[in-house]
């Protein structure tokens, strides 16, 4: 939770899967953090670039965000290598995400081999990760 004000402060800086400010709390995320998953931030001289919080309970991807002045640097790939190589070694149960069906994370997941399974009528595309083992970077 020391964390809190740089990963909502990148959280809130991306342009698409945006997030209404107050619709998750310090509350909800430290649960994400502590209770029943864990997170990992990205950091320059002191400033948080990128985040992921998995959740080992359920498999959930939570999130995974990078501020939009350093995307394509490769902080996305890493974070996304080490969450998924984690929620395999807790046990998860297959691991699954939400992303808006027409944006550059949807990408993003999909070269790295997560499979689209369906979308909902809000455009929320929900993708599965087929394999049982830890991620390759694609």
């Amino acid at each position: 939770m020391a964390d809190a004000a740089g990963i909502w402060h990148v959280r809130y800086a991306v342009t698409e899967n945006t997030l209404t400010r107050g619709r998750l709390t310090d509350d909800d995320l430290r649960e994400a953090l502590e209770d029943t998953g864990r997170g990992w931030v990205i950091e320059r001289g002191g400033v948080i670039e990128a985040f992921a919080i998995g959740n080992r309970v359920d498999g959930n991807i939570w999130a995974l965000f990078v501020s939009p002045q350093v995307q394509g640097s490769g902080h996305g790939s890493r974070l996304h290598d080490v969450m998924v190589r984690w929620l395999h070694d807790q046990g998860a149960p297959r691991l699954w995400l939400t992303t808006g069906a027409n944006t550059r994370a949807a990408g993003f997941y999909e070269r790295r081999g997560w499979q689209r399974q369906a979308v909902d009528d809000r455009g929320e595309a929900r993708y599965a990760w087929p394999v049982a083992g830890p991620a390759a970077s694609g």
